[in-house]
């Protein structure tokens, strides 16, 4: 009887093992299988910084290429409008979807179709830190800023398979886009569980988009023809159309966004104003920095420091410079530099846009002019601005100077 017990308990231990391995395993496919937990493919974040023409996006893109974590890119899409540039933006919006799901994923193969036989250059390349860096370029090390000045004359383009690979190096992705104007179309990506996509959306006054934008309008021609759908418009009426078409698509994009949004899209949106980041640039960008996971660097934030309190106002001749200026004086030059006729257009076909984001009419010349007069309405004020990602408690009450100095901000060594 005695060995038969002794059978009896080991083969119970053994089940009473099995039993348990059996629910740990039951338990691991659940949490990593069930709906409201889906799988994370990587641990990589995907952000994409969307905007318009002449919004300080190229700017905001550089505030992200200049992070030791990040590969950037600017403006991929450019080469999807340029390729079927005889279609219109709803036309081409799934398309450039497409695109951008790809190049999350690091899957540059995409691009075959957009660029021409025997070039493997994207556009703005030189503008990517990513791309004047090792393995790429030995220009910049990961440790430095870049110069796309220098990375231009230093550096050549390489075939895609060299860029897929550094893509794959950094732990966070970044594309700005200036082309997409609904949200809609972005919701397979928001859904894709490979992807960890957060969204910024960059808005500015549409008064100082189009005293940016006249200066260098024959760069806008083809862009404004699709915005516009192909249509055949009065060339006098060509920058107000395209303006309220702009100025629409940040409504749209934002009140789908905050207002009920899908659940998939929750916590992973933020809107952010040019006027706000000129204002308080290091409060603003780390705000941004936080919300999709990067720590700010001693070295970034300095750089921040310096091109948003230069002593020029600085040229807007050539489109994507990032050069050391007072941010302030260029977000206003508008008020002294476009005519009131001008101004008070933009603000009848924007003028839905312009009372939700935040931005105060003139009505007058002289109301125009007198600066000491603050056309920005508080964020506080604005409904937008309750959707907040920032975690309750979490405020940065201190000026540039002392930002920049604070050791409890400086970043991880690179």
């Amino acid at each position: 009887m005695i060995p038969h017990c002794k059978a009896n308990y080991s083969t119970m231990t053994f089940l009473v093992i099995l039993q348990g391995a059996a629910l740990l395993l039951l338990c691991g496919w659940y949490v990593q299988f069930s709906p409201c937990n889906p799988p994370p493919s990587n641990d990589k974040v995907h952000v994409l910084v969307l905007s318009s023409w002449r919004s300080g996006s190229s700017f905001l893109g550089q505030v992200f290429n200049q992070h030791p974590s990040v590969f950037y890119l600017m403006e991929p899409s450019w080469h999807v409008w340029t390729q079927l540039r005889q279609n219109g933006a709803r036309a081409l919006r799934m398309a450039v979807r497409d695109l951008l799901r790809s190049l999350f994923q690091c899957d540059f193969s995409v691009m075959e179709s957009y660029l021409p036989e025997n070039q493997k250059t994207l556009f703005m390349w030189s503008h990517s830190r990513a791309l004047c860096s090792a393995p790429v370029c030995p220009l910049t090390p990961r440790d430095q800023l870049s110069n796309q000045t220098q990375c231009i004359q230093k550096c050549k383009p390489q075939n895609l398979q060299i860029v897929e690979e550094v893509c794959g190096f950094y732990s966070h992705v970044v594309y700005k886009e200036v082309r997409i104007f609904e949200l809609e179309s972005l919701y397979p990506l928001l859904q894709d569980p490979n992807l960890d996509l957060r969204i910024i959306h960059l808005v500015r006054d549409p008064r100082g988009v189009m005293r940016s934008k006249e200066v260098i309008a024959g760069n806008f021609v083809n862009d404004n023809t699709i915005v516009l759908e192909q249509k055949h418009i009065n060339k006098t009426e060509i920058q107000y159309q395209v303006m309220q078409e702009i100025c629409r698509s940040h409504l749209r994009i934002n009140e789908r966004a905050v207002l009920n949004p899908p659940p998939f899209l929750k916590g992973r949106y933020k809107l952010v104003r040019y006027e706000d980041v000129t204002r308080n640039p290091l409060e603003e960008i780390n705000a941004l920095y936080q919300f999709v996971g990067l720590e700010m660097t001693t070295q970034v934030a300095t750089w921040i420091y310096k091109v948003t309190h230069g002593k020029g106002k600085g040229s807007i001749q050539e489109a994507f410079d990032i050069t050391s200026r007072s941010a302030t004086d260029v977000s206003q030059a508008w008020r002294t530099m476009l005519p009131h006729s001008r101004v008070k257009r933009v603000q009848e076909v924007c003028e839905e846009a312009m009372s939700y984001l935040g931005y105060r009419t003139v009505n007058s010349e002289t109301e125009q002019k007198s600066l000491d007069i603050d056309l920005l309405v508080p964020q506080k004020q604005l409904n937008w601005s309750l959707d907040k990602t920032q975690p309750p408690g979490d405020s940065y009450n201190r000026n540039d100077k002392d930002f920049i100095t604070d050791g409890q901000h400086k970043g991880p060594d690179y």
